[in-house]
């Protein structure tokens, strides 16, 4: 192994220059460039010192990149980008369409094993540090509910599949959590809740000239897997509007098992973030794992994984014995 892990970047919109920053931040790591299907010519980088490569010259750095990571979105980037550069690289990507992981697991792990790669799934906050939370809260209450609330914040999935939709120029969207629903989980009345009843979408959308608003609006509330099963309000602004109040990323959310103990008294464990800048923590998530993905192909830990199969002490920098004296 190099003394540094060498990172590339796949792909440069916000969550590649969160990753370009989180890099950085972490003297064990040095990052080998950017890696965008846009004109190289055309992209400036936030960091002096940073390369830019076109997407074909992935093809000349698989012996100089120890762990690409990937920033393309969920809804159409990853599901051709995962399997075909865990083929070539040991990956790490943040895949969120969380009904469709079993799959997308399965059409990475294959390649990823042929070529004795490791390629990590799924990893973010939500999937991500919210999942193993929801596995930790279950394992230690196994009587009770797990509930998950995401928001207020914007989401960079669900944003990124708006702006997909034919007749869109430009969009955000905002997942709302409700007040009421969370406070009656925190009370440990363990409520039963539909997906409605926990959140409302909002979505904040620039049509594309000559574009039906009706027809977007149709488009984007009954898309499967992001919004059909959810009150979603689609409000048509113009480009300087969205510029001026909607160009912020917070997000964040709870993660809260309410269950009870053999002897019957009622317990409550919550696990909250409130993020100044989702695409920045997301990228710092995605580069700590990175670091794990890199000691596991060393191990010989090869294939697909997911955050279940990553032990934490991976994670950091420090040894193990390091980690003993000062956290454990």
């Amino acid at each position: 192994m190099s003394a540094q892990i060498r990172i590339g970047i796949a792909g440069y919109g916000n969550l590649g220059r969160g990753v370009e920053s989180a890099v950085a931040t972490n003297p064990d790591m040095t990052l080998v460039g950017v890696f965008t299907r846009r004109d190289p010519a055309t992209v400036t980088p936030q960091l002096p010192g940073t390369r830019v490569f076109g997407w074909d010259a992935l093809a000349g750095h698989e012996d100089e990149v120890d762990v690409l990571i990937l920033c393309g979105g969920s809804k159409s980037d990853l599901p051709e980008q995962g399997p075909e550069l865990a083929a070539r690289f040991n990956t790490v990507d943040s895949f969120d369409t969380h009904a469709r992981i079993p799959e997308y697991h399965a059409a990475v792990d294959a390649p990823a094993r042929a070529a004795g790669r490791t390629a990590l799934i799924s990893t973010g906050w939500d999937p991500g540090l919210f999942s193993i939370n929801r596995v930790y809260g279950e394992a230690i209450l196994p009587v009770g509910e797990t509930y998950t609330f995401w928001g207020r914040g914007v989401s960079q999935g669900h944003s990124d599949a708006v702006r997909r939709v034919p007749g869109v120029a430009a969009a955000v969207q905002y997942t709302l959590p409700s007040a009421d629903a969370i406070a009656e989980v925190r009370s440990g009345t363990r409520p039963t809740l539909t997906t409605r009843q926990k959140h409302v979408r909002e979505c904040f959308v620039v049509l594309a000239e000559g574009a039906d608003a009706d027809v977007v609006r149709k488009s984007i509330v009954t898309m499967p897997d992001y919004f059909d099963e959810y009150d979603t309000a689609v409000h048509f602004v113009d480009a300087d509007v969205l510029a001026r109040d909607h160009a912020g990323m917070p997000h964040g959310g709870f993660v809260i098992r309410s269950g009870d103990t053999g002897g019957g008294n009622r317990q409550v464990v919550e696990y909250s973030l409130n993020l100044g800048s989702n695409p920045e923590f997301t990228a710092s998530v995605l580069t700590a794992y990175a670091r794990a993905v890199h000691r596991m192909n060393a191990a010989g830990q090869i294939g697909a994984q997911t955050v279940y199969d990553v032990a934490p002490g991976l994670l950091s920098p420090k040894s193990a014995a390091q980690l003993r004296a000062e956290l454990l």
